[in-house]
């Protein structure tokens, strides 16, 4: 009887190659145990583990997951109702916590170097008969970057992660602590902040930062740099440049990764934007961007005279973030909390504008005339985001402003002045104007987006049901 894998044609001749080397691998006693990682709807890794010799054989057969991880919110509650006529989710083949399956992705197998003889492998997620699964991430970005593939481009991508790292104080397992979400943390300061990038503040988390290079050299991250940012215990990560869909699962798994090691050692590390703690600084995903001509591997972006910001192509392309920018809010800040940042004079973009090379603009463009390194930098992100929908999103908005030609208009110098459509305050406005985004609408799949705003304003009306500090403090002695 044929796999699964080989029943859809589900691999490509290269990964059948990979998994033939993986099998070797798993043969020669190089682990003990596989996680099959899948990433969920909100980036979040969920999966299982096998050990070694049931890893061999699911490789090709895939995974079972039951549907109900798709119906999760960020509390992990289920929002849809499952057991109902339908499943309530808008195809068929959910009803009633059916399974669909992962199927490992061969090429991103890797050995965590934190967790001995532990095998790694993320995985695509496929419906019963072998179609892609409609609310998989991973395959909505893997469309984005085919079309791209069409026009005899690649999508270059580098990350600028900032996020904090406390020492754990209290990790809260007491009886009483747990729930949907459980309790958070107590925790300390690892710095005061407020001193940016100065070497004594560096000097003095080392052992955090050396626990963190060493753990993610090992694990093959292109890391760049590692930086003492502007808030208390925030720390930052750069990347170099990869292409495709790389980017994304390099995401993906630092931000599991840095959780996981740091967990380990006695931290508590979180890509939370604003955390609630005094004198924070929020966290942005800052994401550099270009394409790279297949003919020739030259920087499609770079322009050919002195003095011009970006090629035609590249001017397009920004022209596209632009316009589609309140309807991309959503997947480049997908939180309550990520809507705190967006504010004036804050190093945070708070309209759909361009500068050239200003902190202060949601679209900073760099380089220029022979420098390859020419690219647009898209500050508007939360370290939150779903990684695939973030990096669609631009892709999407991007194409479409080339297919359009569409002209951003010329740099706004004065970013916080300059009249330009507000980004939404809330994450409420963002859904609406992702709702509303008939191109987004278009290349995700309008189903797709209907199901992503329901799990998000599901959210929305859990928090509209707390009373909060502010309320308490503003009304209990008042009236």
């Amino acid at each position: 009887m044929s796999s699964f894998v080989d029943r859809h044609g589900l691999w490509s001749d290269d990964q059948q190659k990979q998994a033939q080397e993986l099998v070797r691998r798993i043969d020669a006693g190089e682990v003990d145990v596989v996680r099959f990682a899948w990433p969920d709807q909100h980036g979040l890794l969920r999966g299982k583990t096998l050990v070694a010799s049931e890893a061999r054989a699911a490789l090709w057969d895939g995974v079972n997951l039951t549907s109900t991880l798709l119906a999760k919110d960020t509390s992990h509650k289920t929002v849809f109702p499952v057991f109902a006529a339908g499943g309530g989710f808008a195809i068929e083949g959910f009803q009633g916590g059916a399974d669909f399956t992962v199927v490992a992705d061969p090429a991103t197998f890797k050995v965590l170097p934190w967790a001995p003889r532990s095998g790694w492998v993320l995985c695509d997620a496929y419906m019963a008969d072998g179609r892609p699964c409609p609310y998989a991430t991973r395959q909505i970005l893997q469309r984005a970057v085919k079309q791209l593939d069409a026009l005899g481009m690649d999508f270059i991508a580098g990350l600028e992660v900032e996020f904090h790292v406390f020492k754990l104080e209290d990790p809260r397992m007491g009886l009483a602590d747990s729930g949907q979400p459980g309790e958070p943390p107590r925790v300390s300061l690892l710095s005061h902040g407020h001193q940016y990038l100065t070497e004594l503040r560096y000097d003095r988390v080392d052992a955090v930062m050396e626990l963190l290079r060493s753990q993610l050299v090992a694990l093959g991250l292109p890391l760049r740099s590692l930086e003492i940012e502007f808030g208390p215990s925030q720390f930052e990560l750069t990347f170099g440049p990869t292409a495709g869909v790389l980017p994304a699962d390099t995401m993906v798994l630092l931000r599991s990764a840095i959780k996981q090691i740091c967990q380990r050692a006695g931290y508590h590390a979180t890509f939370m934007c604003r955390p609630k703690i005094p004198n924070v600084m929020s966290s942005g995903w800052h994401l550099h961007q270009s394409l790279r001509r297949k003919s020739d591997g030259v920087n499609a972006f770079m322009p050919a005279e002195p003095g011009q910001d970006l090629s035609e192509i590249g001017l397009h392309y920004l022209g596209g973030l632009k316009q589609h920018a309140c309807g991309a809010a959503a997947l480049a800040s997908p939180t309550i909390n990520g809507y705190r940042r967006f504010r004036p004079f804050s190093l945070a973009p708070d309209r759909a504008i361009w500068a050239r090379d200003n902190r202060g603009a949601m679209l900073r463009v760099l380089g220029g005339a022979g420098q390859n390194a020419t690219r647009i930098e898209n500050r508007v992100g939360e370290p939150t985001a779903n990684p695939y929908l973030y990096l669609a999103s631009q892709l999407f908005s991007g194409l479409d402003g080339m297919r359009s030609k569409t002209d951003p208009g010329p740099s706004a110098d004065a970013p916080y002045e300059t009249p330009a459509e507000q980004l939404p305050r809330s994450l409420g406005d963002a859904l609406a104007c992702l709702r509303g985004d008939e191109m987004l609408n278009a290349q995700m799949g309008k189903a797709f987006v209907d199901y992503l705003c329901h799990i998000k304003e599901a959210e929305i009306a859990r928090f509209n049901l707390e009373v909060s500090e502010w309320e308490h403090r503003e009304y209990f002695d008042m009236f």
